[in-house]
């Protein structure tokens, strides 16, 4: 391929458009170093042999040969593996990726997984599949920050598998992991300032700790000596924020929004976002969720 078409195929790919908040997702391409990864396949740039001016042009163009077909199929799989999300095909997409899960690459084990927490949570995944998903995909989001620590999504994922594993571990560990959780997700939203996704999870944690009972309370004060807390006026700020920077991308949001509306009493807001989260069209199985609660908090308010 020419490096001008290699350019222009690479520049569309950072630039195109897609669904379900898959945009903006961190895609970093190697930068010359003596050691390149990419898709989880090894190019050493190493100091070059005496050659001929002959034999080194031969030499060069056989090297960017390779690279750049590695290129091609670490872009080939991301943008498969992006167009699986968007669709909801997560069974698919969790196939896909597993296939690189000993990839040194963060840009397929951040994907990684993000697709083994969303197929944890199918409706027909059994229990015991379930934990063993959450346990793969906090690994696999610790081996993509462990290779970039400056990818946000590694970042993200990472406070999203951690608090996952801290449902099997019990309220304790989930509750002493909360600052480190909220570390990554502040350093997702530095990386990255409109990625919706990590603003929305960041407003979620301060709706955990607003509606955080007392027996949970008193935990929280035994582990730290300032613990940790927040308001559901905080948490409205970040629900907001996100639906600013990318507006109707994420059902779960337009949820939060309704009930944050409820715990604040205003019912007329919380209406309007309750609506808006049942009228979402349902493309996953959390989607169904959440049209099923907001139907039943309609119900309630309307009462």
């Amino acid at each position: 391929m020419a490096g001008s078409t290699m350019l222009r195929s690479v520049t569309r790919f950072l630039s195109s458009p897609a669904k379900n908040n898959v945009r903006n997702k961190g895609i970093s391409w190697p930068s010359r170093s003596r050691k390149t990864t990419v898709g989880g396949k090894a190019a050493f740039l190493i100091a070059l042999p005496p050659l001929s001016y002959l034999g080194y042009n031969a030499y060069r163009r056989a090297h960017c040969l390779t690279v750049v077909h590695a290129l091609d199929e670490a872009e080939e799989v991301v943008e498969k593996a992006d167009y699986l999300y968007s669709c909801g095909e997560t069974e698919k997409l969790h196939q896909l990726l597993v296939q690189y899960k000993n990839s040194d690459d963060a840009e397929f084990l951040w994907r990684l997984a993000r697709a083994s927490r969303d197929l944890s949570l199918m409706s027909h995944i059994k229990p015991e599949e379930k934990k063993k998903l959450a346990y793969e995909a906090l690994e696999y989001a610790t081996k993509a920050l462990e290779k970039n620590e400056a990818c946000f999504a590694a970042h993200k994922w990472y406070a999203v598998c951690l608090s996952d594993v801290g449902d099997y571990e019990g309220i304790k560990v989930k509750i002493g992991n909360s600052y480190i959780i909220k570390d990554h997700l502040e350093r997702a939203i530095e990386l990255n300032p409109k990625d919706a996704t990590s603003i929305h999870i960041l407003g979620y944690w301060c709706f955990a700790f607003a509606e955080l009972p007392w027996y949970q309370r008193k935990v929280a004060a035994m582990i730290f000596a300032s613990p940790p807390t927040a308001t559901y006026e905080e948490a409205l700020a970040f629900f907001l924020k996100a639906e600013e920077v990318d507006p109707n991308f994420y059902s779960k949001n337009l949820l939060m929004l309704g009930k944050t509306y409820m715990m604040l009493k205003d019912q007329e807001k919380a209406i309007l976002w309750l609506r808006k989260a049942k009228d979402y069209p349902a493309h996953t199985d959390e989607d169904k969720q959440v049209h099923k609660e907001a139907a039943d908090l309609l119900k309630k308010l309307k009462g």
